[in-house]
């Protein structure tokens, strides 16, 4: 778990590395923002797309060493992006890191399911952090990285991408001893429920929108509504996202404990009183110190279902871990993220404040979905199955 967990940060910081390295690239390629936009465009699309069907050819047969492939091509592509000369090989070049991260996600967490043990959400809580962490220290990797060697200090974000991949790539066989014997000999383990599956898709949708709106637009809202620096607005971001990562590691042992559905609805049901607090106590220009101490707040208790879902996704589909996982860590999320440009605009006729008024609504609408969520299908990976490696 602690390699999966690793490679999983390596993964994710390529993801949050392309909008730090937006502003050199605008500057230095005089690209227009719609042009630099399309940048993650391609990163975006190309994973989540790709996602659901690398996770089903997973499931069909195990290929583990799409792990250290995912990791290289996640990695390649961002590092050449600083050294390309053409607008067209700088897309391709965000199109095949996205392909990396499509491969590297629904394989790594089936693995990270087999590895996980008896309590799953316990288990799993580390590789989502590990995501959770990538994602966070990304644009502070690309900033240091640039500001010592120029664009071309993108070629950085090979290194910990080949690092990882090399000792995924040693560590392939003790790997595969890990894979269920139901599962090497085809066996069925249990029934589908692709119905429950689809409310629980329709939830990480709404919870995204509603965090990575939160991502979006927390240093709008420090420095329009609270007249903070953009610096203090970068600041006030990484901490809900680090808190974020803190709560993944939290709600794994809760969701053992009392059930995936029960931190679900809690999770989502508690952002919805604290956004509204928020809005409440600082709209009008309050403490600064009060809306970040919320905001840390806030980031923990979303976040703290992250490893619930994933665990319930894989536990409503036994059959099919990599597709479920697919599509609960890559095209449910990108798709949350199709919200945004209507956040915007919310903001650009109503305010900032209106806007995070809206994403407390999609909280909301996300603990609605959840109540209607079957509980979670214990045991769908049988921990006395699988094969511990000597």
């Amino acid at each position: 778990m602690v390699l999966l967990a690793t490679a999983h940060v390596a993964d994710d910081v390529n993801q949050s590395f392309i909008p730090a390295l937006l502003p050199y690239l605008i500057l230095e390629r005089h690209l227009s923002h719609q042009t630099a936009g399309t940048l993650i465009l391609c990163q975006a699309i190309s994973s989540s797309v790709v996602q659901p069907a690398i996770g089903h050819l997973a499931d069909r047969r195990s290929m583990p060493w799409l792990i250290a492939v995912g990791l290289l091509l996640a990695g390649g592509g961002v590092a050449a992006l600083g050294v390309l000369p053409s607008m067209p090989l700088l897309f391709l070049a965000a199109l095949i890191s996205g392909i990396g991260v499509a491969a590297f996600h629904p394989e790594a967490a089936r693995f990270a399911n087999y590895v996980a043990g008896e309590k799953k959400a316990s288990g799993m809580r580390w590789f989502t952090v590990g995501g959770n962490l990538g994602f966070a220290i990304g644009p502070a990797f690309a900033t240091a990285a640039i500001a010592a060697w120029g664009l071309h200090g993108t070629l950085a974000a090979a290194v910990p991408v080949a690092v990882v991949a090399g000792v995924v790539l040693l560590e392939l066989r003790r790997l595969s001893g890990f894979v269920p014997a139901h599962v090497r000999s085809r066996v069925s383990a249990g029934t589908d429920d692709w119905p429950a599956f689809g409310k629980l898709s329709a939830f990480v949708i709404v919870r995204s929108m509603a965090y990575l709106g939160l991502v979006a637009f927390i240093p709008l809202y420090v420095v329009e509504v609270l007249h903070g620096s953009p610096a203090v607005g970068g600041l006030a971001d990484t901490a809900f996202l680090l808190s974020g990562a803190c709560g993944t590691i939290a709600g794994g042992p809760i969701a053992d404990r009392v059930g995936r559905k029960p931190v679900l609805i809690w999770s989502t049901a508690l952002t919805v009183v604290l956004v509204v607090a928020l809005v409440a106590l600082t709209h009008r220009g309050g403490p600064l110190w009060l809306a970040i101490a919320m905001l840390i707040v806030t980031g923990f208790v979303l976040v703290a279902s992250q490893a619930s879902f994933v665990v319930l996704g894989q536990e409503y589909l036994p059959n099919r871990i990599g597709l479920a996982s697919g599509v609960t860590l890559g095209l449910a999320v990108s798709l949350g993220g199709g919200l945004s440009p209507v956040l915007g605009a919310i903001a650009d006729a109503h305010g900032v404040a209106t806007t995070i008024l809206t994403i407390a609504a999609l909280a909301f609408a996300g603990t609605l979905i959840s109540f209607t969520l079957p509980g979670e299908k214990r045991g769908a990976v049988v921990p006395d199955e699988v094969v511990i490696p000597t």
